[in-house]
């Protein structure tokens, strides 16, 4: 169980980066990328290279965290097979005595006067 945890933090962490990833980037070509170019002719790291790198990173991120959500839900059902918990009773339930019914209970026939 402790590894799913572990696998949980992972989660968490790759989702928080992956958020911030996508929220740096901007639709329709500003955000990072275009700040880093400041519209001048020198450009600090490329906007293109900024955009790929962005780009890659989403990419990267997003099946780094489906992979962890896989591996997490396989240990958690490992974890639950594994510690089962069988229950006995502690007094088992002997079989039902059988009452028997009396013999000859039929009524026995009178003569009836004619």
């Amino acid at each position: 169980m402790t590894t799913f945890y572990i696998f949980l933090a992972l989660i968490v962490l790759v989702s928080f980066l992956l958020i911030v990833v996508i929220m740096v980037q901007n639709p329709k070509g500003g955000g990072l990328s275009s700040s880093f170019g400041g519209g001048g002719t020198q450009q600090l790291g490329g906007v293109k290279k900024t955009g790929d790198f962005l780009d890659k990173s989403t990419w990267v991120l997003s099946t780094t965290l489906l992979v962890l959500i896989l591996l997490a839900s396989t240990t958690l059902i490992q974890g639950k097979e594994q510690s089962t918990i069988k229950v006995t009773d502690p007094l088992p339930v002997e079989a039902p005595v059988k009452t028997s019914s009396p013999a000859n209970t039929s009524t026995e026939e009178t003569p009836t006067d004619k």
